[in-house]
């Protein structure tokens, strides 16, 4: 399978399915559940420039640059955010997991832990992927804490690496996986799955 292509991942939570255009009402709703668009160190699109944000992401994966995914719950069907491939190297055969927001509200209930799963089963078992990043900013003390709870083990920071859009520059925390670490990590991956759920 190319490193492109956007199958349909399910788990018992959450399911991932080919991002488009038709998600972009339901993003709306979702991000607004936390109103996650207003902090100050993300990317997370407002909700007037939802559409255009899944125009630019459709498009991107038109050019073979990303494989864009929606997040929806899998018992009731509602969409709780997206997640991607980008960063993807085919002739290193690496990639990054990135671009992932979901609603306030699913948070720390596994579904995080199940989309990455999901992508992480997908890119070292049918990709043969050698290694996978997970990039977040500096002062995301959240989701560096979440990237190590995975199994993911930092590599470095990347200093003045991106412009923000106030002005301000983001240094860039680097986590990876790499292959011969991904049977512990999925391993534990399925652990604190489990314990999410029955917890």
């Amino acid at each position: 399978m190319e490193l492109t292509a956007v199958p349909t991942l399910t788990g018992s939570l959450a399911t991932l399915e080919p991002l488009s255009l038709d998600h972009s009402e339901a993003l709306v709703e979702a991000v607004q559940d936390g109103m996650l668009h207003e902090l100050w160190y993300s990317r997370v699109p407002a909700p007037g420039a939802m559409r255009e944000d899944v125009e630019r992401r459709l498009a991107q994966h038109a050019r073979g640059e990303v494989v864009p995914w929606a997040v929806r719950r899998t018992g009731d069907g509602a969409v709780l955010g997206v997640t991607t491939f980008l960063n993807i190297r085919a002739d290193n055969r690496r990639l990054e997991i990135g671009s992932t927001w979901i609603a306030g509200s699913a948070q720390g209930t596994g579904v995080n832990t199940e989309i990455k799963l999901l992508q992480l089963t997908h890119a070292f078992e049918t990709l043969d992927c050698i290694a996978v990043e997970l990039r977040t900013h500096w002062h995301n003390r959240r989701s560096r804490r979440a990237i190590a709870a995975l199994g993911a083990k930092q590599d470095g920071v990347l200093r003045n690496h991106d412009l923000w859009r106030d002005g301000t520059v983001r240094d860039v925390v680097v986590f990876s996986i790499i292959d011969r670490e991904w049977p512990t990590v999925r391993l534990g991956l399925r652990e604190r799955l489990r314990a999410q759920v029955s917890g």
